[in-house]
């Protein structure tokens, strides 16, 4: 066989893996810019963007489907999805029901106030006041966070932040906390000019992706995946897009 011929036979082979394959099912709760959001009817984001990457380095077409987020993981388990990939932060609690990739990103708790109130929260320990009404989405890290070690607060819920932001507007909650992304578009954002985060991030979290557990061979694939993204610049081109402002997690 010639060089040309073994050649053509290859990428024939990879060609034809890829499609017996199918199409790598991919779960988003495209609500939480800018990591997955809806834009123009489409979802756009760090994680649209990332499961493009992700397709094109493994060959393989993508199928997206916009979820709410509390319904990820059981259709993952259900098998009706093969990946979540939505801003998703690793959790000892998750990890036992899903098998998480390495690590895309790092994010903290932030919260969110109304500018009317900065003077109020201006110190680190101002946010663990008694009475303090905190508003969380359920199910999140945030929500963890407070129940956890906001002990003294009046914890409120909100479906999603822009409920969340409307509380803080009519001063039904004195905080929002959830993740840094939440926090950075506020600096894009002219209609929430009123809002503004303390940017100081309250906790440490990796987010990744997560599959079903056993399957190895596809965590083995989004990590290698991975690997070469972080390799080529592709990771950081992507964060560089989507972040408008630096927060460094110290």
């Amino acid at each position: 066989m010639t060089r040309k011929y073994l050649l053509v036979l290859f990428m024939w082979l990879a060609s034809s893996a890829a499609m017996a394959a199918g199409a790598l099912r991919v779960g988003v709760s495209a609500d939480y810019p800018p990591l997955v959001f809806e834009r123009e009817g489409q979802v756009v984001g760090i994680e649209a963007d990332n499961a493009l990457a992700v397709g094109e380095i493994i060959g393989r077409k993508l199928s997206l489907t916009n979820m709410p987020f509390d319904k990820l993981i059981p259709a993952l388990l259900a098998g009706d999805i093969d990946v979540i990939m939505s801003g998703f932060s690793v959790t000892a609690k998750r990890s036992e029901q899903v098998i998480f990739t390495d690590s895309y990103m790092v994010v903290g708790q932030m919260a969110i106030l109304h500018r009317d109130k900065i003077a109020a929260f201006a110190q680190p320990w101002s946010v663990y006041r008694a009475g303090v009404r905190i508003g969380v989405e359920p199910g999140t890290t945030g929500a963890a966070f407070a129940e956890r070690e906001l002990k003294d607060a009046e914890i409120k819920f909100y479906q999603d932040s822009g409920a969340a932001f409307a509380a803080l507007r009519s001063d039904q909650i004195d905080l929002y906390i959830h993740d840094a992304p939440t926090s950075w578009q506020l600096a894009t954002t002219r209609e929430n000019a009123d809002l503004i985060s303390l940017y100081s991030p309250m906790t440490e979290e990796m987010l990744a992706w997560a599959v079903r557990p056993g399957d190895d061979v596809l965590a083995g694939e989004l990590n290698r995946a991975l690997s070469v993204m972080k390799a080529n610049g592709t990771l950081q081109y992507i964060l560089n897009r989507w972040i408008p402002v630096k927060v460094e997690v110290r």
